[in-house]
């Protein structure tokens, strides 16, 4: 039973509302340790200011669990959570070991996963079922951290969303009729002036009373008009063509539940196919060298890839090493100087003594770093295998000659993997560095101490996988898995370690060629997922078999078939008539102003990709596979 009072507990605590029964599914990695955690949730004052609490039953006697998010000086919001690491593999960590002054982020153990949420500071929250019939709340701060998901087992959500709506207004979302962003709020003001506008003249007080006790009890037609008039009175005037398309949201009704649905409907998934490789090249060459309609040489890549004996040369145009519209004189002499510089550099470090070396930790760091991945990249390929190999020497080389060429980034674990393709089709040492710097121009980001830009795309890629499939979203939200972190490696390093080192080679030459839109990556991730939603929906798996299934995909999938389905569901999302911008914005069909955005919900927050509006015509152009 839910426990829902005030109860002074002293002058400067007050205890609002209590629910038993309330689990946390943790990430354990010790098979000796429970992954599901009961405990209390609770909503206190202290000092007057209302907060969320959960704790274990057996912290029960404690006067308040640790803080895990709070806003701290000169802060939005601060995070001491130790929820799961995307680099959840230690050769994954994208931090380099080798940078000065790191933090070191303690890791707690299950027994200490306590969390208070000032309700100042609660920015959203998401309420779901998923097929398996579990209920369970996301919350997310301001900060933009989700908490860990919160598992009713005994029932009592709606009792904690009534004692919520005493602090906060519950406004939804216009990209997920699921989520809502939450809006300090006096509720008693707020129905007054419900009253006072005479809204509805068939019991409209008393439904709104209702919705702000339970927003998720109201009937449909009348939570439809509640839910417009919050957009139009507590959301600030903007431009009409700059709002996102208003949804009008949906109740599934089911038994004991009511889980609002998106009105978004996709359309059936066009039928693909795939084309041959690029076979011919002088063809596509004036009398000068000069490469006559690059989209087009685009387009047959995007298509079929290449066929190896023209990669050496095609990707040196793909990746920047040559123009476009330079002549064969002109690639002559680029050729030269390239050839120069990277002579130089390589000098660089080949000439430091090793006392000098003693004296520069990141110099020996970088070289550390470089051996040991040297040694287990590709060792399978007979390019790389065996000892004192050639193929090993160069790998070496041309890793720290990058070193030099981009000292600030330096080496991160990864850039092996990036490099042993290149330097077995090009064969050549000063070639496969140039590549090298043309590819790592598109994905350097993914290697910055940081770690921003793969947060922003296991953001993007949940907002594709959202529109796409909410029920996968519901399920892996479920399970601690809804930041998709499982994804990591496969964006970090373009899923180098997921398919053959054949079949990289024509993903990354595909990848190469930004069709249809620069973010197929993250498209190519989403039919991968899809293409797992029967294991893994209905499936008694937990996060860290979800982790374990993800895995062990390596080497399992069909290249040909994730290409085709990943360009349908492009097709497929671009067809939607009513698709939430932020998913156009990740498809590059949509380019917002610089100076305003329409949702800044954590969990939409899509960045900015700022692409030409042509980008996205020439996907529909390859796929004419006319020679």
């Amino acid at each position: 039973m839910s426990d829902s009072r005030m109860e002074q507990n002293g002058d400067d605590y007050k205890l609002i509302f209590e629910k038993e029964g309330v689990y946390l599914h943790t990430n354990a990695k010790r098979s000796n340790q429970d992954t599901s955690i009961p405990g209390f949730i609770r909503i206190v004052e202290r000092a007057g200011l209302p907060a969320l609490e959960w704790s274990p039953l057996e912290d029960a006697g404690r006067s308040a669990p640790a803080v895990l998010y709070s806003k701290k000086d000169g802060e939005g919001g601060g995070e001491e959570d130790t929820k799961f690491d995307p680099g959840y593999e230690p050769d994954w960590a994208v931090i380099s070991t080798v940078k000065k002054d790191r933090e070191h982020v303690p890791v707690r153990e299950t027994g200490q996963w306590s969390f208070s949420l000032p309700l100042s500071e609660l920015y959203s929250l998401r309420r779901a079922r998923f097929s398996l019939g579990r209920n369970f709340l996301v919350l997310t701060s301001r900060g933009g951290h989700p908490l860990p998901p919160l598992h009713f087992h005994r029932g009592g959500s709606r009792e904690l969303l009534r004692a919520l709506c005493h602090y906060v207004v519950l406004d939804q979302s216009p990209v997920d009729g699921r989520l809502f962003l939450a809006y300090p709020q006096d509720p008693g003001a707020l129905s007054q002036s419900f009253d006072k506008l005479h809204l509805f003249d068939d019991g409209g007080a008393d439904l709104v009373s209702r919705f702000i006790h339970d927003p998720y009890a109201t009937t449909f037609g009348g939570f439809s008009k509640v839910t417009n008039f919050f957009r139009d009175a507590l959301r600030p005037p903007e431009p009409r063509d700059a709002r996102s398309p208003r949804l009008a949201p949906q109740l599934d009704e089911e038994p004991g539940f009511e889980l609002i649905t998106c009105g978004v409907e996709l359309g059936p998934k066009p039928v693909v196919s795939r084309g041959r490789p690029l076979d011919e090249w002088e063809v596509f060459l004036d009398h000068e060298g000069r490469v006559k309609d690059p989209e087009r040489v685009k387009e047959l890549v995007f298509r079929g890839g290449i066929t190896p004996t023209l990669r050496k040369e095609v990707w040196k145009f793909l990746l920047g090493f040559y123009p476009w519209s330079s002549t064969h004189s002109q690639r002559e002499e680029i050729l030269r100087l390239k050839t120069d510089e990277y002579f130089r550099m390589k000098m660089q470090w080949k000439s430091v003594s090793e006392e000098q070396e003693m004296r520069n930790s990141l110099l020996r760091g970088y070289r550390n770093l470089i051996e040991r991945d040297v040694n287990r990249t590709d060792r399978h390929n007979t390019f790389f295998s065996g000892n004192d190999n050639p193929g090993l020497a160069l790998l070496h080389d041309v890793l720290m000659t990058y070193c030099m060429y981009n000292f600030d980034l330096g080496y991160v674990q990864g850039m092996s993997d990036l490099l042993s393709p290149l330097l077995f089709v090009t064969q050549n040492e000063v070639e496969s560095f140039w590549c090298l710097t043309g590819f790592m121009e598109m994905v350097h980001h993914n290697f910055e101490e940081s770690q921003e830009a793969m947060k922003q795309q296991l953001l993007q890629l949940s907002v594709l996988l959202k529109a796409l499939d909410p029920e996968l979203c519901d399920f892996l939200d479920s399970q601690d898995s809804g930041s998709l972190c499982f994804c990591f490696r496969w964006l970090l390093i373009w899923f180098k370690r997921e398919f053959s080192f054949e079949d990289i080679l024509i993903l990354w030459e595909v990848l190469w060629t930004r069709l249809p839109c620069p973010n197929f990556h993250l498209l190519i991730a989403c039919a991968i997922l899809q293409s797992q939603r029967g294991e893994l929906i209905g499936s008694d798996h937990d996060f860290n078999t979800i982790l374990k299934h993800i895995n062990e995909l390596t080497m399992r999938l069909d290249l040909q078939s994730t290409l085709r389905d990943a360009e349908a569901i492009y097709l497929q999302l671009l067809q939607c008539k009513d698709l939430p911008l932020k998913v156009q914005e990740v498809l590059g069909a949509y380019v917002p102003s610089s100076s305003s955005s329409d949702d800044d919900s954590p969990d939409f927050e899509c960045g900015d990709t700022r692409h030409s509006p042509g980008q996205s015509q020439a996907g529909a152009a390859s796929r004419d596979t006319t020679p």
